[in-house]
């Protein structure tokens, strides 16, 4: 079990109760599920480029990735319906947590001239969206063997109803929001 799951179970949830004057337990937002995307342009001339980011995408996760392709046909991209385009994977309970606790502890400290998450990230509905620009601030991306550096999109869904719920959760769990 991750540090951060413990600490919400132990801590977060109670302090979270009162903080958004919740009347039950049950209310208390949690984070549900975390899916990394990341969309390659290049991969609609070679689709095989993908395998190296299906790999680096399974390295940083745990979990094996998924290839998405294209739903709709777009001529000025020279897109067709059906092609390969990009990676995704979707974490859930405790491959959920670790990612989160390596994301808050490990890689976003390694993130250069970094001064904060935006919150303008939200949806209206809690969940949070954040990109990131290069693949290499993961620990478990070896620099060497990177060919060209990619950005992906991490959302952190959330079962609060509200930005406000899901910002205070974030920041329990320990994410460095910009102070406005």
């Amino acid at each position: 079990m991750s540090y951060l799951k413990t600490k919400y179970k132990s801590e977060i949830a109670a302090s979270l109760k009162t903080q958004l004057q919740l009347k039950n337990v049950m209310q208390v937002p949690s984070v549900e599920k975390i899916v990394i995307n990341m969309t390659y342009s290049d991969a609609v001339k070679n689709a095989k480029l993908l395998n190296k980011t299906v790999d680096e995408i399974t390295a940083i996760t745990g979990q094996k990735a998924v290839i998405t392709k294209a739903k709709k046909a777009i001529s000025n991209f020279k897109l067709r319906e059906g092609v390969p385009l990009g990676v995704k994977v979707t974490l859930r309970k405790d491959r959920m947590w670790a990612f989160l606790d390596k994301l808050v502890h490990f890689t976003i400290p390694r993130v250069r001239d970094f001064r904060g998450l935006s919150s303008k990230g939200f949806d209206g509905r809690g969940n949070y969206n954040m990109g990131m620009k290069e693949q290499i601030v993961f620990p478990e991306i070896n620099y060497d063997k990177v060919d060209k550096v990619r950005g992906m999109n991490i959302t952190i869904c959330t079962s609060s109803k509200d930005d406000a719920g899901g910002r205070a959760l974030l920041e329990a769990l320990g994410m460095p929001f910009k102070k406005n």
